[in-house]
């Protein structure tokens, strides 16, 4: 049975949720960017299923990229997913896309993709479903297709993590943290998000079947991976 689906969107927050993160576009744009060269091979009328789509960045990106290509979005907040419908229909894509409310478990089955993306989303997911979530995504891969998947990933335990936080929390100011949410932020880095070192992670993706994982992308904590899916269907 799939869990039910928590918002932690309210209306305003998902409005609100590009603006905030506008301080980071030489970031994401970078992330995007990469993200595009790594799939500029698939075929022209590719099928791509993004999970934990949100404001629908990546869609945006791809869309304007390849412009036969079509999109399934999947996303548990119902306000980020209204976001992300409204900002297809004025780009023009809305005709291109199908959205899902609900988790990575809740898109399609009876039917394969090129690639899935899954851009900084897989760090809200618990460590001992981490697999789980991988095993999802992999699955719903056409054989060769890509997963493209990037997260807040880094060795907390690490004696590099004290630098780490102090330009973590540059990051966040530039977001426009507070100083109480500043003084959080280890425990949520701990506590409330699940952070991985890359090893584990990488490691993760290739037990799901991604064969040869290859980290594309580092900025700060960000890191980011692609692979091809080596099982098939």
């Amino acid at each position: 049975m799939n869990k039910p689906t928590t918002d932690f969107f309210n209306k305003e927050a998902a409005q609100r949720y590009d603006e905030r993160n506008s301080k980071l576009s030489r970031i994401s744009d970078c992330m995007h960017l990469l993200s595009t060269l790594i799939l500029k091979d698939l075929p022209e009328e590719s099928e791509i299923l993004c999970v934990g789509v949100g404001t629908g960045a990546e869609i945006m990106t791809l869309a304007e990229a390849f412009p036969q290509w079509r999109f399934v979005g999947v996303d548990p907040s119902a306000n980020m997913l209204d976001v992300c419908r409204e900002r297809m229909a004025k780009a023009g894509y809305a005709n291109r896309c199908e959205f899902i409310h609900g988790y990575v478990q809740d898109a399609p089955t009876d039917r394969k993709f090129e690639a899935v993306v899954s851009l900084l989303v897989s760090h809200f997911v618990p460590r001992n479903e981490r697999l789980n979530y991988f095993q999802h995504m992999t699955d719903r891969l056409k054989e060769g297709g890509f997963l493209v998947n990037a997260e807040i990933s880094f060795d907390l335990n690490s004696p590099q993590f004290p630098a780490m936080l102090k330009g973590w929390e540059a990051v966040q100011t530039l977001m426009g943290a507070t100083p109480e949410s500043l003084a959080n932020l280890p425990k949520q880095l701990k506590e409330v998000l699940t952070v991985l070192p890359p090893e584990e992670t990488e490691s993760l993706i290739r037990q799901s079947g991604i064969k040869e994982p290859v980290q594309f992308f580092r900025a700060m904590m960000i890191c980011g991976w692609f692979g091809r899916n080596i099982r098939g269907s």
